[in-house]
């Protein structure tokens, strides 16, 4: 069996979830970062969450940072939005991404398991790159193991698990982290 552990990036407003960007590395070494071209970036800006925290993460052009006082921290945020980089080439159009994933996961070999945390809207939209669910390719999962579901099943707290370095909502360094806090409750079931 070989793990995939995944992230997605996505605007959700409780009847649609849609694709913004996703990550996803192989226990065999391999990664897939990219970032959907046909995602509805007039939304996207619109959501604050969304802005604040998935948006510096995009490939962008255009935009500025500055020194921002937070409470008693200075941080460097976004000052300027700016847009996405459609020239960079992790920037894809969502067909291209289904094949792409659908490429990825096959390589994997005929017992994939997929991994996320969290991970019920990331299966989903995973999903969705196909159509309905009963479309998925052959090879590609119908459900992903959530790390949540382990960490409660080993009678963990969340404070107990490894904490993320940097990235977080950055779809690969997200991907990173859940394969890094997943080999880290393997270890101690």
């Amino acid at each position: 069996m070989t793990v995939i552990d995944y992230d997605l990036e996505f605007l959700e407003d409780g009847r649609t979830i849609e694709l913004i960007s996703i990550g996803m590395v192989c226990d065999d070494g391999r990664e897939y970062y990219a970032v959907n071209s046909d995602a509805d970036w007039d939304r996207v800006k619109k959501h604050n969450w969304l802005m604040q925290n998935v948006w510096p993460h995009l490939p962008l052009r255009g935009h500025k940072t500055g020194l921002v006082t937070v409470g008693s921290r200075t941080e460097i945020q976004l000052t300027t939005p700016g847009v996405i980089d459609t020239r960079n080439t992790q920037v894809k159009p969502r067909w291209v991404i289904a094949n792409e994933v659908r490429d990825f996961v096959q390589a994997a070999g005929p017992d994939v398991e997929l991994w996320a945390n969290y991970g019920a809207y990331d299966h989903v939209c995973l999903a969705q790159l196909w159509g309905r669910m009963i479309d998925l390719p052959e090879g590609v999962p119908m459900f992903t193991h959530d790390i949540q579901q382990e960490r409660s099943r080993q009678g963990l707290a969340w404070d107990d698990l490894p904490r993320q370095e940097s990235g977080e909502h950055n779809a690969l360094a997200d991907a990173r982290h859940n394969q890094r806090v997943r080999r880290w409750l393997a270890e101690r079931a």
